[in-house]
This record gives C-alpha cells, sequence and structure tokens, in this order.
C-alpha cells in the first residue's frame, strides 16, 4: 500500500509514525525546509525559540503514550504559571476572586459583580458572536476587561464578527464564573449551577529543547523505518477520477514530481486542498474556499541580560496601547532552552493578516517595536535588551468569521467524497485544534486505512474539553 502525506507537522508525522510501526513506508510531502509546521523550534544563536507556547496535554491515552513513546526522558513535567496584564496591573490567570477584584477595585469590582449578576439572571440576545456568547455568561464590563482587547488583537476583526462557535470551543464557563460567585454575597450564589470547581491544568508536559524536538525525534525514526520524507515539496495538484485520487502532483527542487498512491492523508490548509483538485470544483466551492481566511503570527524574540525577570511561563497583554498580545518566557518553560543562565530570552507575539503594517516590517523594525513594547511592561525590571530577532508564520490560525460554517460545510462535502482521501489536523480540517487534537485525527486516519470507521470531524468537538480536565 503507497500512501502520500502531505504536510510534515505534528499530524504529518504522527500519521506517518503510525503507518511506518505497521511495516508502511509512506512518502511524505514537507514544503518548508524541516518539520513540525508551527510546533517547530527555531535556533537563535543557542537560544530556543517556540513560535507561540506549545503546551503537551491531553486526555487521550493513545496520544499520550505516543510523546512519551517518542521522547522518553526529554519528556519533561512543567509547571504553569500565566497573568494578565491589564490596565497595569496583572491578574493571576485563571482568575483569582481576591486578585481580580482587588486589582479592579472596589467600585469596578462591584459593577462587574451586578453585570455578571444580570447576565446569568437574564441572557442578553440568542448567542450568534463571539461578543454575546461571553457577554451571556459574564456579563458587559468583564468581556470588555478580560476577553474584548486580547481577542480583537488576536483576530484582527470585531469581537461582533467572531462566530460563538469560536468562545464554546476556546473559553470555558468556569474559571471566572467561579471568582466572581465566590466574591458575590451569599443569596446571589444560587446562580451557580455547578458545585463542582474546575480549575485549568497547572502542569504540563514539554520536551527538554522545545516542541521541534519532538517533531524532530518523530521525523527521525519514520525516515529510520523507510518513509521518504521530501523536504523543500509542496503538494500542487491532486488528480481525481471515479471520486478517488488517481496522482498527486508536487513541486519539488528537481521541478515536478508525480506520484499516484493508493491513498492520500493530508494536512496541508484546507483552501489550498481544495483550489488543487482537479477537475477544478464548481464556482460556489471555490468561492467557498477563497472565503476561508488565516491570521498570521509574528514572533519577536529579545534576549534580556538579566535572569529570572518573573516567574511566568506567559503572560496575555490586554493592554489596549500595546500591540503585542502575548509574552512568552522560554526559560521557564524549559531551563534548557536558554544557553547563559545570566540571560532571559522572551517571545513577544503579534498578530496580523497579510498586507497589514506588521506583516511588512523587516527583522530591524520587528526587533524595535518589540523592544519599546516590553519596556513598558514594566517586566524587565532593570534589564536590557541586548539581542533580538523576528519569525513570521503565514497561515498560522484559521479564523472562525461569523459565517463560516457554510463555507467549511461545503469544502468538507468536497473532500469527504473521495473515497481515498482524508484530511487531518488543524490547516488539514480548517479548525484551531490543539496539537493533540491533530494528533488523534492522524492516528484515527491510519486505523481508517486498516478498516476502522472513525469520523474525524467528530474529534475536537467536545466543547467541554480544551485546557481543563475534571
Amino acid at each position: 500500500m503507497q500512501v502520500v502525506v502531505i504536510g510534515a507537522g505534528p499530524a504529518g508525522l504522527a500519521a506517518a509514525y503510525a503507518l511506518t510501526a505497521r511495516g508502511h513506508q509512506p512518502v511524505i510531502l514537507e514544503k518548508s525546509d524541516g518539520v513540525g509546521g508551527i510546533c517547530r523550534t527555531h535556533d537563535y544563536r543557542g537560544y530556543l525559540v517556540d513560535l507561540g507556547g506549545h503546551r503537551f496535554f491531553t486526555k487521550f491515552d493513545e496520544v499520550q503514550e505516543l510523546w512519551e513513546e517518542v521522547l522518553g526522558d526529554d519528556f519533561l513535567v512543567r509547571p504553569r504559571m500565566s497573568r494578565i496584564l491589564y490596565g497595569g496591573k496583572f491578574f493571576d490567570y485563571p482568575l483569582n476572586a481576591a486578585n481580580a477584584l482587588g486589582n479592579l477595585g472596589v467600585r469596578e469590582s462591584a459593577l462587574c459583580m451586578a453585570s455578571f449578576a444580570r447576565a446569568r439572571l437574564k441572557p442578553g440576545r440568542t448567542a450568534e458572536s463571539f461578543e454575546d456568547w461571553v457577554s451571556n455568561r459574564f456579563g458587559r464590563r468583564l468581556f470588555r476587561a478580560f476577553f474584548k482587547t486580547y481577542t480583537e488583537k488576536v483576530w484582527g476583526i470585531s469581537t461582533e464578527e467572531i462566530g460563538a462557535e469560536w468562545a464554546s470551543q476556546r473559553i470555558k464557563d468556569l474559571d471566572l464564573a467561579e471568582a466572581v460567585l465566590h466574591a458575590l454575597p451569599g443569596p446571589l450564589r444560587r446562580l451557580r449551577k455547578d458545585p463542582g470547581i474546575t480549575s485549568l491544568i497547572e502542569e504540563f508536559y514539554y520536551p527538554r529543547r522545545g516542541p521541534g524536538q519532538m517533531y524532530e525525534a518523530m521525523a527521525a525514526k519514520v525516515v529510520e523505518r523507510g518513509a521518504d520524507l521530501r523536504y523543500h515539496t509542496a503538494a500542487t495538484e491532486v488528480e481525481i477520477e471515479d471520486n478517488r485520487v488517481v496522482r498527486v502532483r508536487a513541486r519539488g527542487p528537481e521541478g515536478e514530481v508525480v506520484f499516484e498512491p493508493d491513498h492520500v492523508l493530508s494536512s496541508m490548509p484546507l483552501t489550498l486542498l481544495v483550489r488543487g483538485l482537479r477537475p477544478q470544483v464548481d464556482a460556489e466551492t471555490l468561492a467557498a474556499a477563497n472565503s476561508l481566511t488565516y491570521r498570521n503570527l509574528i514572533t519577536v524574540d529579545l534576549i534580556i541580560d538579566k535572569p529570572e525577570l518573573f516567574p511566568d511561563t506567559w503572560i496575555y497583554v490586554h493592554e489596549p496601547a500595546l500591540r503585542v498580545g502575548r509574552i512568552q518566557n522560554f526559560g521557564n518553560w524549559s531551563p534548557f532552552m536558554v544557553p547563559d543562565p545570566n540571560t532571559s530570552c522572551l517571545g513577544l507575539e503579534y498578530f496580523c493578516s497579510d498586507g497589514d503594517d506588521l506583516w511588512s516590517m523587516d527583522n530591524d523594525e520587528l526587533v524595535e517595536l518589540g523592544a519599546r513594547e516590553i519596556e513598558k511592561t514594566g517586566l524587565l525590571g532593570g534589564g536590557r535588551v541586548t539581542d533580538g530577532t523576528a519569525f513570521k508564520v503565514p497561515k498560522a490560525y484559521p479564523v472562525y468569521k461569523r459565517g463560516y460554517e457554510a463555507a467549511l460545510d461545503r469544502l468538507q462535502a468536497a473532500v469527504d467524497g473521495l473515497e481515498n482521501l482524508q484530511v487531518m489536523g488543524r490547516y488539514g480540517m480548517f479548525k484551531y485544534n490543539n496539537s493533540d487534537h491533530s494528533i488523534l485525527t492522524a492516528l484515527l486516519a491510519v486505523e481508517n486505512l486498516f478498516g476502522a470507521e472513525h469520523e474525524l470531524w467528530a474529534v475536537n468537538t467536545d466543547t467541554a474539553y480544551h485546557e481543563i480536565r475534571k
């Protein structure tokens, strides 16, 4: 059985790993010069940079077992600490009632609690947007304080334009609610629906040298088992006859290469895959593919001449005056990522779209911007920026703009009708999957090749799970 795997990110490599464990040697097409996709780790003068901050946590035993099998003792357990910077103050995250309400002050705390109580007693209009969904659960004042600014930084559009599904997947009806409810007067606590307290994970797994170490080790293993991993090779066209893929055309270092696989497992962006189907899809499906968009990520990495700047692994920046959205402290993810213990390395994350001024800035301009903004946060504590660089990641996050579901349904229908093609992973399914969800779709896709009948699109539709365990 000849299988072509498109993409060598978490999903593509997990699929190849599962295939080679069964004795098959897939061809893996990777358009870049490395593996891991957005989970790739970059090395800048010995400082290891994680593009986005990728924790390893899962409720899926098969995914956890895979991670531990691949890395063994290099798979570390790390403590989690994160806060929100808002109004010049740092709020614990998950939110703590005393800390949050103390930082907001007596008057604002009272107004927030009253707004929260009103929302619980009489929710607003039907939740069609992110703004509706959050405001109905937490009240408008808490929405403005802890959701609106950061969300609009990430997506570059109004929270009224973002679908409610995004909120239901990524925000849990627990931490902020618990914080406020515990602070409410006794009679109002009846608004609390669930007496059990659920909290975000306080620890997570992480590779000793960043997430890329996981996927580099996985790639080495699949190649050792006989897989054909081709770098700088991008799939361009997928030819269809009688509802089956008969050829995959790709552009590599030596020109066009053609494969005639028995099966195709694709983790390339779903929009690009559909546009590359031959014969070409109908005009309506093509329009649907063109309507779905992605958000880009820029990580500005700064080396600071001072250790132990702050205890957080990352900080969310809700300050409207700052363009940075999140700050990673890589030494707190793993001390092995910072070669000089007398220094620190921070990753400042900026979110933008094609054509934005941020996306057009060169490396020096981005480092200068990052240096100015980190100084304004007060996090340097007297330290100085001594060096820096920037990394750009196109199409990092699928945008859940209101109405996107109809377009996605059309693309799903276009690929689901193909008997020997399965799509998987974040990009392949246009889903904001965590890496464990992406890997699970890959493992299930491989099982489908051997007689299982898993519904891959059902992975990550359980909105009760993302960052929480009960």
